[in-house]
């Protein structure tokens, strides 16, 4: 499906079709790793093993996404802030984005060398696109249904998620821009999940179109993710077919960065639909 290829820049570097982030957990309570890559070294080993297999991005955060034990400002910052600098000193050509909805935070690891900042959760902190524009850094601006950070929806409704999707992420990435933040280097993330079931991530995938038209460069952070899990009825550590399945799709309909956590194996998806998307000259007859 030919879709806009809207320009996108983060970190001096022009990114092409599409471009893997690879998460990189600095929590001990991650739904995914439960920890795995807490420790200071765990974490840049990931890194270095994400490098590796081809990730375009790291993404680094320090707290979890879903309830749990409270993680304050200066714990926080005390978990991601000497990452970003490490990595930006072992692996200068990687491009760094840091999850957080924290201006405080995202204030420190721009300084620190980070190149994106991965607002998850919609905007809570509007100082967060302030600090954007002032460091020169790029934004994400994604939908969480007007949910506080780190709660659950209840008995959520929309009456068209697709157009609520839209219209918030839409207006945080004008503000964004406005502020000074650079149109190429700002994506919009339906972000899948947060304040929302799986019927509406369901949805999402499907019209997924509908964002890409925006001409806005769209990110899909949809790796082991709940709505996977409950559509197939498989745990966390059997969703990565799921997972790739979900990622072809969103590529096909026009996705440009994917947040994952099995770089190789999203590599090779992405690299079939783009083989479904060249022409390919007909074999001779015998």
């Amino acid at each position: 499906m030919e879709v806009p290829e809207a320009p996108l820049r983060l970190g001096g570097r022009e990114l092409g079709r599409h471009a893997i982030m690879a998460v990189v957990n600095r929590t001990p309570d991650s739904f995914f790793d439960r920890g795995a890559t807490y420790g200071f070294d765990a974490a840049l080993a990931a890194v270095d093993r994400a490098a590796r297999e081809g990730a375009d991005i790291v993404d680094i955060g320090g707290v979890k996404a879903g309830p749990g034990d409270e993680v304050d400002v200066a714990e926080e910052l005390r978990r991601v802030v000497d990452v970003v600098a490490a990595v930006r000193d072992r692996h200068p050509e990687i491009i760094i984005s840091v999850d957080t909805w924290r201006a405080e935070v995202g204030e420190a690891v721009a300084a620190a060398g980070a190149d994106l900042l991965n607002d998850t959760w919609g905007g809570p902190d509007p100082r967060l696109a302030e600090v954007a524009a002032a460091h020169g850094v790029g934004l994400v601006c994604a939908h969480a249904g007007g949910l506080d950070p780190r709660t659950r929806p209840h008995r959520v409704a929309y009456d068209d998620v697709v157009a609520d999707v839209i219209g918030h992420v839409l207006a945080e990435a004008e503000r964004a821009e406005a502020l000074g933040v650079p149109r190429e280097s700002i994506l919009i993330d339906p972000a899948h999940d947060f304040g929302k079931n799986t019927r509406h991530s369901l949805e999402i995938s499907r019209r997924l179109d509908e964002l890409t038209a925006t001409g806005r460069p769209v990110l899909v952070a949809v790796s082991n993710k709940d709505f996977i899990g409950e559509t197939l009825g498989q745990p966390v550590a059997k969703r990565g077919v799921g997972t790739m399945a979900v990622l072809g799709v969103s590529a096909w309909l026009g996705a440009r960065v994917f947040r994952v956590h099995d770089v190789a194996g999203a590599r090779h998806a992405l690299a079939a639909v783009d083989a479904l998307g060249r022409d390919v000259p007909a074999v001779p007859g015998p």
